[in-house]
This record gives C-alpha cells, structure tokens and sequence, in this order.
C-alpha cells in the first residue's frame, strides 16, 4: 500500500485553538503557544503524568524492566495518533495532548485495579478511569495557585472523557452544562482529534501486547499464526527477509501490523470525512456516528487479535495468578484507608467524601508503591 500523502491544509472540521470553546478559569493566551500546546505541557509537568513510568499494564513493573507501562503506552499512542492526524489534516497538539492524558486515572496493576476500586466504591458513586482521568486534570492535581487541576481546554477535556456511564454523565452535566459529558447523555460525538485517539489507543494496545506477550514467553509466536492479522505481515516480513532471526521477525512482523492499520485508518476516515462533509468541529460532534475509524474488514482483523489476546495472555494463569494477588493488595488498602483515615496524607484525610478520598488515594498509586504500602500496613509480602 502507498504511503499517503500528508493533506496541503487544515481539514475544516478539525479542532482549531484559536477558536477553542475556552477553559472552565478564564486565562489570557500564552505568547508562544497554542492552547493545545498549553495543555500538552502541562500533562507532561504534571505528577500524575510522571507517576505513569511505574503503572504498568498487563505485566507488573518488577516483572522485567523491558514491558509496557502506562508511560510508553501512552508516549506509542501519541506517536501514532501524531502520524495519522498529519495526514488528514488535523491537530497533531490536540491528538497529543488527548493521548498523553488519557491514562492519567488508571490505577496500579493495570484493569485489575479498575475492576477493585468499582467494586469498593459501587455504594458510593462506582469507579471508572476514564472519569478519573478527568478528575485528575479537572481537580486533582494541585500545581497552581488560581485553580485546582490543570484547567485544560474544553477541547483537550473532552478528548480524555472516552467513555461514561449515563449516571456520572448526568452529575458531570448538573456541574457543567452543555459541557464534556452532554454527549453521553443527549448523544453526539467528540472531536475528530478525540475519536482519532481513540483508535490510535487500541492500535498501539493490540502491537504491544503481542510484543509483550511474545517477549514473556506466556504466548508464542507461533500461536500468533492462528490470528490473520498477524499471518499475513509475519509471512510478508519471511517472504521480504528468508531466514530473519526471530527477534527481529517479531519486531518487523509488528511493524507491518502497525503501518498496515494506520493507512487503514487513514483511508476509511479521508473516505467517511469526504461523504458526511462536516463544515466544522460542531458538524462532527452532532454526528451519531464517529468519522474516525477502521475499514470492516480491518475492525473484523482488530477484534479477532484482541479476542485472541484475552483468551490467551489476559486469561494465562500466571497473569491471573499475579492478578488474584493485586487485587488482594488493593482491597486490604481500601479497607485500611477507609477504616482509619490517619492512615491516608493529611490532604487526603482532611476530606469530607472519606470512601472517594480512598479511590482517589490509590488510583495515583505506582505498582510499587501500593506493594510497599501494603507491606507496611499488613506485614504480607505477596510479591
């Protein structure tokens, strides 16, 4: 397939900053930056940002030192979504920006943790990280003397609400009307920026699951085979280079993979953004459908190697081992923390809302550091 060629000019459905729908704490423009730029370095400055490099995703962070965490996952969505926006014509900073932020309310130990801390809090509101992304950027972070949070654009904010459910959506709205979560509730979509981010996420999780899984030895090359996706650019990268070490078969085997769903998404987005004709980034979001996405027959291809992947590496034994202990950690947390608040940071303590203090708590916490948490409040050493 030929490399597309990047677009002449902004598409005029694409986000613009300078018409940006503005922040929820006025402020005056900065001189040298876009309000997306603004909004990018903020993330990166930002601890919640930092803490990523030590949440992990399907392998624990003591378990080698070359799997994914939170951080290079989200460093590959950016990559790739930065590819894909060039080319249609969209803002690189805004997709930047939304993919950089989009992980900053997962807990420690990957989904694991989601799963623990939704059933802990389910009498008091449920727990979900995308909306916890949100409550990072919008209050969490304490950096600045005017607000609380980040006090991002509209724009970048809406980006980072992916998913919610239609409860928090409806308290989400009776704080902000007509803002980041009238969507889930009215119907409608986000910017194509966001929607792009969105896949450019499930891109990069399907490539370096495979690598991880592979590198790990719980699933093996070979088994990979059975999945059409990966067949078909594991036997173009044999056919291209006979003999190539197995290492470096992975690798370009993934390479492939990779280029060959970004032009896919390229070309069936370029096609759906030419039959709808959206006239600006409000034509998209009144959309029942989003513009970004796969071909059919690369969404079929998709959806069989994420099948694949549950059933193969999510559900291995040993990853359900180390699970079954995770969760044992951050139920213990939650009961300590929630039993006897002196236990928490004074900030944290301080509050009146003790239970959501307690999910906030943990969300931020590192692999790591809830391990040694954990340890030093119950005397178990369970890693």
């Amino acid at each position: 397939m030929a490399r597309p060629e990047p677009p002449l000019k902004r598409h005029p459905a694409a986000a613009d900053p300078a018409r940006s729908r503005g922040r929820r704490v006025p402020e005056p423009p900065a001189p040298t930056r876009s309000e997306y730029q603004r909004d990018r370095d903020r993330i990166v400055h930002s601890t919640a940002f930092r803490r990523l490099v030590y949440k992990t995703q399907v392998f624990l962070n003591h378990e080698g030192d070359l799997f994914r965490t939170r951080l290079t996952h989200s460093l590959e969505v950016a990559q790739l979504g930065r590819s894909i926006a060039r080319s249609l014509g969209l803002d690189e900073d805004l997709v930047e920006t939304i993919a950089l932020a989009h992980d900053l309310g997962h807990t420690p130990f990957g989904h694991v943790g989601q799963d623990v801390l939704n059933d802990c809090m389910k009498p008091f509101g449920g727990f979900e990280h995308n909306l916890q992304s949100l409550r990072v950027v919008d209050s969490l972070e304490q950096r600045y003397p005017e607000f609380d949070g980040l006090n991002l654009s509209y724009e970048s904010r809406e980006g980072i609400l992916k998913h919610c459910s239609r409860a928090h959506a409806a308290e989400l709205e009776a704080g902000e009307p007509g803002g980041v979560a009238a969507r889930f509730l009215l119907g409608g979509q986000p910017s194509l920026e966001a929607q792009l981010c969105n896949l450019a996420d499930e891109v990069a999780y399907n490539a370096h699951d495979v690598d991880d899984g592979v590198r790990s030895g719980l699933v093996t090359l070979e088994q990979l085979l059975a999945v059409d996706l990966v067949r078909e650019h594991h036997d173009a990268a044999l056919a291209a280079h006979p003999g190539l070490a197995p290492k470096r078969l992975l690798a370009e085997t993934i390479r492939r993979m990779l280029s060959a769903q970004v032009y896919d998404i390229i070309d069936a987005t370029r096609q759906a953004l030419a039959d709808a004709a959206p006239a600006d980034i409000d034509a998209v979001r009144r959309l029942p459908q989003p513009l970004a996405r796969f071909s059919p027959d690369m969404r079929a291809r998709s959806h069989a190697l994420k099948r694949f992947l549950f059933a193969n590496l999510y559900r291995h034994p040993q990853v359900q081992a180390t699970r079954v202990r995770a969760e044992e950690v951050l139920r213990d947390l939650f009961g300590l923390y929630a039993d006897d608040a002196t236990q928490l940071p004074e900030d944290f303590a301080a509050r009146p809302d003790r239970e959501r203090a307690c999910a906030d708590y943990i969300a931020g916490m590192t692999d790591r550091y809830a391990i040694r948490e954990h340890q030093r409040l119950t005397g178990k050493t369970l890693f």
